[in-house]
Parts: structure tokens; sequence; C-alpha cells
């Protein structure tokens, strides 16, 4: 009996406890609820400095002193119609419309060059002389008069020579084709040619030349011709030089004969004194061939010979 009667008591405790612990939580929830966090702060703008202002919208209006559109002046707007001093908008400096001054381009402007190719002493085997390359043009860019000549004398008279009249036409960068006529002059008969061919600059700067000629009765010729120049310094030029010569038929008057009639090779060293001016010394050699060695040795010359060469090469 005595042990139920302490658990009684005990329980009877903590439910006791128990209701005075939520008593207390719930009076303390009401407190809160009914007290503001901030209470709120009299605003009485009428009593706050600077802020006591009477609106009166239309007395406001009324107060604006008015503006009087006719005291402004008037804004006078110049005439657009164009009076007869007014200048084009193409038109400035007196200058009229057209090419800029002193921008013209000189492609089409006319120029003139004579140049000595060679004018030389040989020196061969059997035979001793002169010899001249000469050639000159006039024109521009597009179009050129072209004269050109060539020949070797011996004991003062020309033994063989050809004099050339051409007209030149640009057909690209480097090219020309040459249309004209050739003439013979020498010992042998003075026969004349119509001569057409191209002329320019190959890739890697060799100068190339190709001519073909119709003469009477049929006659026909080829020359081909290449050069180079090596530069060993600025001054210092090798200059190889390779020439053929064909014939269609054989001239016993001319001793020449039908197919390939002579080749040369020539290498002359220059030096330039100045750009105009360079003595040169070299070495050529001369293969004649088929029907055209014959005759050479039947005048008592050899089909194969080596010529030393000096001289000057001049242009203008």
């Amino acid at each position: 009996m005595h042990g139920q009667t302490s658990t009684s008591l005990r329980w009877r405790r903590l439910l006791l406890a128990a209701s005075l612990s939520l008593a207390w939580s719930l009076a303390a929830a009401g407190q809160s609820a009914d007290t503001p966090a901030n209470p709120p702060m009299p605003m009485d703008q009428m009593a706050m400095p600077g802020m006591s202002r009477e609106l009166k919208p239309q007395a406001a209006h009324d107060a604006m002193p008015a503006t009087e559109h006719s005291a402004m002046p008037s804004m006078d707007h110049p005439s657009t119609t164009p009076t007869k001093d007014t200048r084009s908008p193409d038109y400035a400096d007196g200058i009229g419309r057209g090419t800029m001054p002193g921008m013209d381009m000189l492609d089409h402007q006319p120029l003139g060059m004579l140049k000595i190719d060679q004018l030389e002493f040989t020196d061969g085997r059997y035979t001793n002389g002169r010899a001249w390359e000469v050639e000159g043009w006039y024109g521009n860019d597009s179009d050129k008069l072209w004269l050109r000549s060539e020949g070797d004398a011996e004991h003062g008279r020309i033994e063989e020579g050809q004099v050339e009249a051409l007209w030149s036409h640009a057909v690209a960068a480097f090219w020309n084709t040459q249309l004209g006529v050739r003439q013979d002059v020498g010992e042998g008969p003075h026969r004349s040619w119509a001569a057409f061919g191209i002329q320019g600059l190959a890739p890697y700067w060799f100068e190339l030349e190709a001519t073909g000629y119709l003469g009477p009765s049929g006659r026909t010729a080829v020359r081909f011709r290449a050069e180079y120049e090596l530069l060993f310094t600025q001054r210092l030029i090798l200059q190889p030089e390779f020439e053929l010569n064909l014939y269609g038929s054989d001239d016993p008057a001319s001793h020449v004969g039908s197919g390939l009639s002579d080749s040369q090779l020539g290498l002359r060293l220059r030096y330039e004194v100045s750009r105009q001016f360079a003595p040169y010394i070299g070495i050529v050699w001369i293969h004649r061939h088929g029907a055209t060695a014959n005759y050479a040795r039947l005048d008592g010359q050899p089909s194969m010979d080596r010529q030393f060469v000096a001289g000057v090469h001049i242009w203008f």
C-alpha cells in the first residue's frame, strides 16, 4: 500500500508541474500579441520645417508671366534656288572635273633608246676583223619602231651585214610581236626579206628572240637567239649568247645551204664603268653546218672557228 501511495503522489506532482508550465506559456504569448513591436510615431507634416506649403494650382498657373510670341524676331531662310555664281559640287579651287594634275601616268609617253650592244675587234684562227651589233627603238610601251643591224667587216670592207626595220607591238607584259623588213648588205647579194617574229623576256630572265623571214623566189629563213646576264657584282657581268640560223633552200650566191646553216655561242665579260659604258672581252665559237660548211671550205675557211673578241658596250 505504501508503494502505491508513493507512485500516485509522484504522478500528481508531474501533472501539476506540466499544467503550470503550459499556463505560463499561454499567458506570455497573449501579452506579446497585444503589445506592438514599434509603436507608431506621430507624423505632423505641418510641424516639420520646410514642409509647410499650401498647394493652389490655379493660382500658381495664373502667376506665370505670359510669353509674347510677337516679340520674337523672325528667322529668314535663304533661298535654295542656285544662282549663276553657284559652283558645281565637282568644282574646287578653279580646277574642273578631270584627272588630278601631276598624276598622269607616263605609259603612253614616247621614249627612245640607242644601244651599241657589240662594237668589237675579232681575232680568229684564220681571219681578223671587226663586228658590230646595234639596235635602237622609239615609241611607247605598246608600240615601238625598232631599228637593228649586225655584221662583220675585214680589211675595211663589209663581208656580211643585215639591217632591219620593225614595228613592235606589246601582246603581254614582257612579250612583243614584230613585223617589218630586212635588207642584206655586204659582198654577197643584196636580198630583201619580209620579217615577222616575237621577242621577249622568258622566266628566269632569259631574253629570247625568234624571227622568220620570207624573201623573193620563195626563200625562207629563221633565226633564233637567246641571251642571259649573269651578275658577279653590280658592275662585273658575264653575258652568254646563243644563235641559230636556218634556211629553207640552198643559195649558192650567198654561200648558204638549206637546213641548219650555222650556230654561234659567245661569252662576253664586261665591266660597267657606268651604266652607259662598259668595255668587255670574250670568246666566240662559230660552227657552220651542212652545205654551208662545204661552201666555207671552198672559200678557204674552216667549218669551225674560235674567235677572241674585245670591244665596248654603249647605250644612250
